[in-house]
Order: C-alpha cells, then sequence, then structure tokens
C-alpha cells in the first residue's frame, strides 16, 4: 500500500512538472511572437516612409519640371490655335560680361597737364634765375680782402730766448753794514769774488711781523742804497743778495735796526 501511495505521488509531481514546462513554453512562444510582431510593424512604418519620401521627390521633381517649361508666344495668323510646349529646359542667362572703361577722365588728364606745365615754367624760372647770378658774380670785380692785407703784412715774431748757461760760482756780498744819515740809513756793501755773471743786487726789507720785499735793484757795480726812517717805532731787517744770470741768488748776513724804515 505504501508503495503504490508513493507511485501515486511521484506521478502527480511528473504530471505538474510537465505541466509547468508547458506553460513556461507558452509563455515563451508567445513572446517571441509578439517580438516578430513589432518587428514587422516597424518595417512596415519605415517601408511607408521610405515611400511617402520617394513620393516628396517625385512631386519635386514634377514641379521643377513643370516650372522649367517653356511656352512660347501665340503666333498671328494662320495657326493661331495651335500651342507648342517644348519641355527642354530654357538655356541660362550668360553672364553679364563686365567692360572696363580704359578711358581717362577728361577732368583727370586736364589736371595732369596742368600740373606738368606749371613744372616746366618753375623748372625754366629756376635755370633763368641762377644763370642771372652766375653772370653777375662774373661781372663783378674782385677786391683784396681785408684778410688778405693783413696777412700780407710782416707779423713781429719773438724769438725763443735761449737759456743762460748755468754760472759756475755763486757768492754773496762780503761786508753789509748800515750807516746812519741825515734821514734815515745809508746800506753799503762789497761785491763777491765771483763776478762772472754777477747781473746786479736785490735790496730787501722785512718790517716786524711782515714779509721780504724788493724796494730796489742795484747794478753789478752799485753797492750802496739809502732807505727812509718812517717811523720810530718796531723794528726793522735788512738783506743784500747777489743776482747772477741763471737766476741764482745768495743773501749777506742779515741784520736789524729799531724803527720802521722804506
Amino acid at each position: 500500500m505504501a508503495v503504490k501511495k508513493t507511485a501515486k505521488k511521484s506521478a502527480k509531481k511528473s504530471a505538474k512538472k510537465s505541466v509547468a514546462r508547458k506553460s513556461t513554453s507558452k509563455r515563451v512562444v508567445k513572446k517571441v511572437a509578439k517580438k516578430s510582431t513589432a518587428r514587422k510593424s516597424a518595417v512596415k512604418k519605415s517601408a511607408k516612409k521610405s515611400a511617402a519620401r520617394k513620393t516628396t521627390k517625385k512631386s519635386s521633381r514634377r514641379a521643377t519640371s513643370v516650372d522649367r517649361l517653356v511656352v512660347p508666344a501665340v503666333p498671328v495668323g494662320s495657326a493661331r490655335g495651335r500651342v507648342d510646349v517644348s519641355t527642354a529646359p530654357a538655356p541660362r542667362n550668360a553672364a553679364k560680361s563686365v567692360s572696363f572703361d580704359n578711358k581717362p577722365k577728361q577732368g583727370a588728364s586736364n589736371r595732369v597737364v596742368t600740373i606738368v606745365v606749371v613744372g616746366i615754367v618753375l623748372l625754366a624760372i629756376l635755370v633763368w634765375s641762377k644763370s642771372g647770378t652766375e653772370g653777375d658774380d662774373a661781372a663783378a670785380p674782385t677786391t683784396p680782402s681785408a684778410t688778405a692785407t693783413m696777412t700780407d703784412e710782416p707779423t713781429m715774431t719773438e724769438e725763443p730766448t735761449t737759456p743762460a748757461e748755468p754760472v759756475g760760482t755763486v757768492e754773496a756780498p762780503t761786508s753789509f753794514v748800515a750807516l746812519r744819515s741825515a734821514d734815515g740809513m745809508n746800506l753799503r756793501w762789497k761785491a763777491p769774488m765771483a763776478t762772472e755773471g754777477l747781473t746786479g743786487f736785490n735790496v730787501e726789507l722785512k718790517p716786524a711781523g711782515g714779509e721780504w720785499a724788493v724796494v730796489a735793484t742795484t747794478g753789478p757795480t752799485e753797492l750802496t742804497h739809502s732807505v727812509m726812517l718812517s717811523s720810530s717805532d718796531s723794528w726793522t731787517q735788512f738783506r743784500v743778495s747777489s743776482v747772477y744770470a741763471d737766476g741764482q741768488t745768495a743773501s749777506a748776513k742779515i741784520f736789524g735796526l729799531a724803527g720802521q724804515y722804506e
């Protein structure tokens, strides 16, 4: 009994499975059929669109062909009721030829001629003025200039002095003394032994707080010089120097006296 029950149960299960399989197969078939119908409808729509495009193209072509039709004028006479319609397209209008007018304008040519004439006149005036100035220059007499006369005169040029030869022996005066006089002092000295190149003597005074100043220049044979007393205040120094041709000097012994001398 138990075996029978299990067999029945298994049979029922297998029957259920087969029914489920059949139902799933039916569903799949339905889905496939739906997809195929959808594809067919899409194909039909695209075919309709292409047909509509073709018809629009044909209509446009027909319209252009109709526009290109040329209807000639109706002839007057025996062929009054006859109309010839040609379907050949009318030739396009030829491009307009552009012609350039190379002829100059009358106003511009007149201006150019005027400018050329004015230039020629100005050039002639310039040449005439130059020729006139050249003729005047040729006719004018040439006069000697002041600079030429100045250069013709002899010029005085100082000849360079040759430096004196150096003196070998230089000596100072000796026995330089001062002897009182009625209005001052009488300065005396002796000439040095080296008289070669001796040009003279310089007598100099230096007041108190002052500088040496040359008050007299004597010759090589003059051995005395007088100075006057200007004031008994302060004091004064005295100096005598030998001067040689080459510029060398030699001073005697300096001494001083009360008072101011000049």
